[in-house]
């Protein structure tokens, strides 16, 4: 099984939690694990992996345009039976931490064979730099490990 975790980050904060959703990932054994910023993707390789996660951070609350473009990107491959989760960072204003629930929606809409594994993952920061509120990061690895037990059953 492996997992590809791509995401962008403004302020370091998405890349913090995508390597401790990764951490989480390989608390269970025989699960591979990629930790990619979305810039440095190779399309050619998105085939090779069993799921992909996507991270970003909140943006006008909404994920970036580069994550809405590598949504858009990987509906052009033939990816069906693929399965996904996303989580995002955010300062925890009700009305601009909505990125987890527009990616879901963008990608059940350009990637319906999609399976979400779970429901995704807000992750508070401190204003709009950060850093992480105290107490995320335990989220973040918990996420990966249940994403890691979702997979294999």
């Amino acid at each position: 099984m492996n997992v590809l975790i791509v995401y962008e980050t403004k302020f370091g904060n998405t890349k913090q939690a995508a390597e401790t959703v990764a951490e989480g990932i390989k608390e269970v054994e025989q699960i591979k694990t990629e930790v990619i910023n979305v810039n440095e993707v190779d399309y050619g390789r998105v085939r090779d992996f069993d799921a992909i996660i996507i991270g970003s951070p909140t943006w006008g609350g909404n994920c970036t345009d580069t994550i809405k473009n590598f949504v858009n990107e990987l509906a052009g491959l033939s990816l069906s039976g693929k399965s996904y989760a996303v989580f995002d960072t955010n300062s925890g204003i009700p009305l601009l931490s909505k990125a987890v629930k527009k990616m879901e929606k963008l990608i059940s809409k350009k990637l319906p064979s999609f399976k979400k594994i779970l429901p995704g993952l807000p992750v508070r920061v401190k204003g709009t730099k950060g850093p992480i509120v105290e107490g995320e990061l335990p989220k973040c690895q918990n996420f990966g490990k249940e994403i890691a037990l979702n997979l294999q059953k």
